[in-house]
């Protein structure tokens, strides 16, 4: 498998905990080519910490020209992706105040790929195949980078099923699942308690998961918030649709910190990057933690091999 990796905001963690991760692969058997990006797209190959002496990389400090380079990084690598020069590719953090301030009109990593693709429609799945208690996690957030007073306006029935439909694919194809269950989190408290606590469930979930039902996918709820994450660990669900950016990171998050992987459902390529943000204030330090990083490389790996032996099987 050979992987691009974009090496993020130069002024964050993005080169470190890249290098760190590459280190550690290279004891791994199974381990991965990686070509690193960094700016004007430049590539390296070669040992794990190379990439780290482009002094136009390490060196940006203006916010604009880091979002400039950060941008730039990510186009080479979508067009080496859908060129099937690379198998996949694995994203280091961006700031997404310096992204806009270079030019780049996009809230973050996701809804670029997805315009870099021709538009496709995405789904960014948190994907944790341990947590703190034991069992895997995976959680779909139905809205991303909105204010919280938004999210009811954003919600529908016909958004639920689409980002339903994404994660059942991406298990099936990435994880070999043949019938994935999903759960779609309740958007109220109690699941509103039968319309006591807001009309959402009601109005939007119940008829999604009806939809989804008769398209023949698994799909199950509304389940509470307070539950629904829990009982995914336990086994009972292959991934969760959550209604809103917090109340999926935050369980998320607290059951997988430092080890979770941000995967982009939909792509015609595999794309997988860290759960953490630039960490611009120990960026330089040499203490980040290149968990997350090693995990996300690993996931685009076994992703990306999934999708290989899938299209074996169906030729």
């Amino acid at each position: 498998m050979r992987l691009a990796v974009t090496l993020g905001d130069p002024r964050g963690i993005g080169p470190e905990v890249a290098a760190a991760a590459a280190r550690r692969l290279e004891a791994e058997p199974d381990r991965p080519r990686l070509l690193f990006i960094g700016p004007e797209g430049t590539g390296a190959e070669s040992a794990a910490d190379e990439f780290l002496s482009i002094g136009s990389w390490t060196g940006a400090r203006d916010v604009a020209l880091a979002g400039r380079l950060a941008g730039r990084a990510i186009e080479r690598a979508a067009r080496l992706a859908l060129e099937g020069a690379v198998d996949g590719i694995v994203t280091a953090p961006i700031d997404k105040a310096a992204l806009h301030a270079g030019g780049y009109a996009f809230p973050g990593h996701t809804e670029m790929l997805a315009a870099l693709a021709g538009g496709v429609p995405v789904s960014m799945m948190m994907v944790a195949e341990t947590t703190a208690l034991g069992g895997a996690l995976r959680v779909v957030l139905a809205t991303t980078h909105i204010a919280l007073a938004d999210v009811p306006g954003a919600l529908s029935s016909e958004l639920l099923v689409e980002q339903a439909r994404l994660a059942a694919e991406g298990i099936r194809t990435g994880w070999g699942v043949p019938h994935p269950r999903i759960a779609l989190c309740a958007v109220n408290p109690h699941a509103s308690d039968q319309g006591l606590f807001g009309d959402e469930e009601a109005r939007i979930v119940t008829p999604a998961v009806a939809r989804l039902r008769e398209e023949g996918i698994d799909a199950a709820g509304p389940i509470p918030a307070d539950t629904v994450f829990v009982r995914s660990i336990r086994g009972e669900f292959d991934a969760v649709v959550a209604p809103y950016h917090d109340v999926g990171m935050a369980a998320f998050k607290t059951a997988a910190f430092g080890h979770g992987v941000n995967l982009t459902l939909g792509l015609p390529f595999v794309r997988t990057s860290p759960d953490h943000g630039t960490a611009l204030d120990i960026a330089g330090r040499g203490i980040a933690d290149p968990a997350s990083m090693l995990e996300a490389m690993r996931l685009a790996v076994r992703l990306a091999r999934g999708r290989a032996d899938l299209r074996r099987s169906e030729a």
